[in-house]
């Protein structure tokens, strides 16, 4: 399936394609609010200002990345904030990972969940309500993990970028000259196509992994 054909699955597959939309709904929202979480941290109120600390997935979610989930299974989202308002000499490279470390807490709750059930009671009958919040928790893991990994990638306009920004005079004026910034785009542009495959099959070796020491342990 390529991602062109994810609302396909609505037909399909109805369980994953749920699953996969509320999963990335409540991991955006609260990535996204761990920016903001940060930022009023570090002294910027901006998110706040401009009402953006609510669950209210609208908030956080503007209509083309609705529109792009439903349809084709990718999303993003916003944060509002003023980086002059950090009080930090590292405040934006702070709240730029406070998102990716949201993902990797909620990934890691996932994962908990899922593992814990299958040891207490094993797989579940598949298309039983069981079996279907089975798959949520590994999708919802699994994408967690995917996103922690992809918004760490040091290509503007992740989070990665940001944080290579704060930390290294030398990233940031690269990532500012004009001349660079199409290079940094194609470089994006190419990953995105390309490497996303790679993001799932490092979350999938993460998730067995923590199959099998559950059950190697005790």
């Amino acid at each position: 399936m390529t991602l062109a054909f994810f609302i396909e699955e609505l037909a399909s597959d109805p369980v994953y394609y749920i699953s996969v939309v509320v999963a990335v709904v409540i991991s955006i929202c609260l990535h996204e609010l761990g920016h903001g979480v940060a930022a009023i941290w570090q002294g910027d109120d901006t998110p706040r200002e401009l009402g953006h600390m609510t669950l209210d997935p609208r908030a956080h979610m503007p209509p083309l990345s609705w529109g792009l989930l439903l349809l084709v299974g990718i999303s993003y989202g916003l944060m509002p904030v003023n980086p002059r308002r950090f009080r930090g000499r590292y405040g934006s490279a702070l709240v730029a990972a406070a998102g990716p470390a949201v993902n990797v807490i909620l990934a890691a709750l996932g994962i908990v969940a899922w593992v814990g059930w299958l040891r207490l009671s094993g797989p579940a009958e598949p298309m039983t309500p069981a079996g279907n919040f089975q798959s949520f928790l590994y999708i919802f893991a699994q994408l967690n993990i995917v996103l922690a990994l992809f918004n760490l990638l040091p290509l503007p306009p992740l989070d990665g970028s940001a944080i290579a920004a704060n930390l290294s005079p030398a990233y940031e004026r690269a990532a500012r000259d004009p001349a660079r910034q199409q290079l940094f785009m194609g470089v994006f542009v190419l990953f995105f196509i390309f490497g996303g495959q790679y993001l799932f099959k490092a979350a999938d070796a993460v998730m067995g992994a923590a199959l099998r020491l559950a059950f190697a342990v005790g």
